[in-house]
């Protein structure tokens, strides 16, 4: 860790209304009261659009360049990943107030889910770069994935707009998810520079140790030597998926035959015999179109996040 943001270092402060339970206003009003006690310079914008967040985080990206501030956004992980991916190379200090559903970004790195007190946090924070990986030109702070665990989130996404945002409707959604029929990808990949043809449901590619240690994957540890984890499925039924995702919630992920992973500092991926070169992908929960063949590596410079002084 270096030292923090001087306390003439503006915050610039993107609040996006949608994440979280607590409506925009009372989240900006909390925001508002903790950087207002304690002297500290702020502006403060919200937005409600994807689109709108995009545009909003390289603006604030430039304003906090021109005078030495800070990018801070309050979201959940795919609205920092977004904002994140503004703010790499930038020169900016990062911070993040976690405002989602599972906040595995905030909650790695010590930062309180609390707004009140992840605010107060900023205060007294220190910069520390935190590592950042790529699918092709895009980053992830927590995963990046094809196949079967795509489908999974674009499915969660709809449940919560009809129950609500919570673990409980995300597990129930993977549920009836996995209960369905899913087709089997057929993929090479490039393992640094060593290839191998495989059948799989999905590849799985994480940057978050928290994640990992909760579903019982042991790689943790190779994201401090700067590698990622990668995590294949082989062709398995809906009886076997179903058990998986219990094994995932209790952390017993490790243990299963039916799962592959091992570390690697990059790893090419790109279909066999598909009659499209597009693939679905998702990153950081988001989900988008990428065109083959898909490239995951870690991103030459990091993040320089401000990271709570306790943590």
């Amino acid at each position: 860790m270096t030292s923090a943001p001087g306390n003439n270092s503006c915050f610039h402060v993107i609040v996006n209304a949608r994440s979280g339970r607590t409506d925009a206003e009372t989240k900006c009003t909390i925001i508002r009261s903790v950087l207002e006690a304690a002297g500290r310079d702020y502006t403060l914008e919200v937005v409600d659009d994807a689109k709108a967040l995009h545009v909003t985080a390289h603006r604030t990206v430039e304003r906090a360049r021109q005078g030495s501030g800070v990018v801070i956004i309050a979201g959940g992980d795919g609205s920092i990943n977004t904002v994140a991916q503004a703010v790499l190379g930038s020169g900016c200090a990062f911070g993040v107030l976690p405002q989602g559903t599972f906040n595995y970004f905030g909650r790695t790195h010590g930062i309180p889910e609390d707004l009140a007190d992840a605010t107060r946090a900023l205060l007294t924070a220190k910069v520390c770069p935190v590592q950042v990986g790529l699918l092709n030109n895009r980053i992830f702070l927590v995963n990046a994935s094809m196949g079967l665990y795509p489908k999974l989130l674009q499915d969660r996404e709809a449940y919560k707009q009809q129950l609500g945002r919570s673990r409980l409707v995300a597990l129930w959604s993977a549920f009836v998810t996995l209960w369905q029929n899913h087709r089997t990808l057929r993929v090479r990949i490039d393992e640094n520079g060593q290839a191998r043809d495989i059948l799989t449901k999905t590849v799985f590619v994480g940057n978050n140790a928290l994640q990992l240690e909760q579903v019982g994957i042991p790689l943790a540890s190779q994201l401090a030597e700067g590698q990622l984890a990668v995590v294949t499925l082989r062709p398995v039924g809906t009886l076997t998926l179903l058990g998986l995702l219990l094994r995932g919630a209790f952390g017993k992920l490790d243990d299963a035959d039916s799962i592959i992973s091992f570390a690697a500092k990059e790893l090419t991926v790109k279909p066999r015999f598909a009659l499209s070169a597009w693939t679905k992908v998702a990153t950081d929960g988001e989900i988008f179109w990428l065109r083959a063949p898909l490239r995951f590596t870690v991103a030459p410079e990091p993040l320089f996040l401000l990271k709570p002084a306790s943590a």
